[in-house]
């Protein structure tokens, strides 16, 4: 019986553990869903980076195969949320042979810890890296005060 916090942490470590085992010799052990082969990490969605840049936020996100049109970024307060689709269509008058690349979508969302300026929020597509600049609210901004 579990009688201490400690014990509890060392029982989800183990299981870490052997988790790590199973993946290094079992690469594709529990892949329940189809969309995880293209996207290590969280089940179905992009790796992404969030950097502070002091008077703005820098978000990168791996979406390959994403075009523009495919992906939309809202931002609410200090909420960002990123979501693509993608299809995959066969051109009229072939025949399928073999198909992996398969519709996909995901939704990713993020609370950052200060308030965001909606208004001057720049996105850019490049490599299939997602470049978000989220500049932060003038609220959020901390600014020096002079002691007089």
């Amino acid at each position: 019986m579990l009688t201490r916090l400690g014990d509890i942490d060392r029982m989800f470590r183990t299981i870490n553990l052997l988790r790590n085992s199973i993946d290094g010799f079992l690469p594709d052990f529990d892949r329940s869903s189809p969309w995880t082969a293209g996207w290590p990490g969280e089940a179905g969605t992009p790796k992404t980076n969030i950097y502070d840049l002091g008077g703005k936020f820098e978000v990168r996100a791996e979406v390959p195969g994403f075009s523009k049109e495919d992906l939309s970024v809202k931002v609410q307060g200090n909420y960002l949320e990123l979501s693509g689709s993608r299809t995959s269509e066969i051109p009229e008058g072939y025949s399928v042979h073999r198909i992996e690349r398969n519709t996909m979508s995901f939704t990713r969302s993020f609370t950052l810890p200060a308030e965001i300026d909606a208004d001057r929020v720049e996105a850019a597509l490049q490599n299939g890296i997602l470049r978000l600049s989220l500049a932060k609210s003038a609220a959020a901004v901390p600014r020096q005060i002079a002691i007089g």
